[in-house]
């Protein structure tokens, strides 16, 4: 069975050579196959890759990411902790100093504070009718 490529793969490398070969063709003295190489590969070759996709010959059948991005997403547990608790357990492992933890934890409970007086305003605002 002869080796396969990613749809997007194999097109670069038809590109690639069809480019190269169409260039170096008329230094080598063969102008007339220069002109056949473009056009069989860039006017032939690469729309039959994408029109065709997997069904072209060397071109694999390709994966879907989608399924195996949700499934790895579904078996990650969901984040409970808050940003303070997760601070809190990076500091007990020792992975933030001392100085790091207070500066760190001064912010999040300024940005707390903050987005609590916000929400309390909001509440406060009649609503226009």
């Amino acid at each position: 069975m002869p080796p396969t490529l990613p749809q997007k793969k194999f097109a670069g490398v038809v590109a690639v050579l069809t480019f190269g070969l169409t260039a170096l063709f008329p230094i080598a003295g063969f102008p007339k196959l220069a002109a056949a190489t473009a056009i069989l590969g860039f006017l032939v070759v690469l729309p039959l890759v994408g029109i065709l996709g997997a069904d072209f010959p060397l071109v694999e059948e390709p994966v879907d990411e989608s399924d195996a991005t949700s499934q790895a997403r579904s078996s990650e547990p969901e984040p409970t902790e808050s940003p303070i608790e997760r601070l809190r357990d990076r500091y007990a492992r020792g992975e933030v100093s001392d100085e790091e933890f207070e500066r760190r934890l001064e912010r999040l409970l300024e940005t707390e504070d903050l987005a609590a007086t916000v929400v309390d305003d909001r509440a406060e605002e009649p609503e226009l009718t």
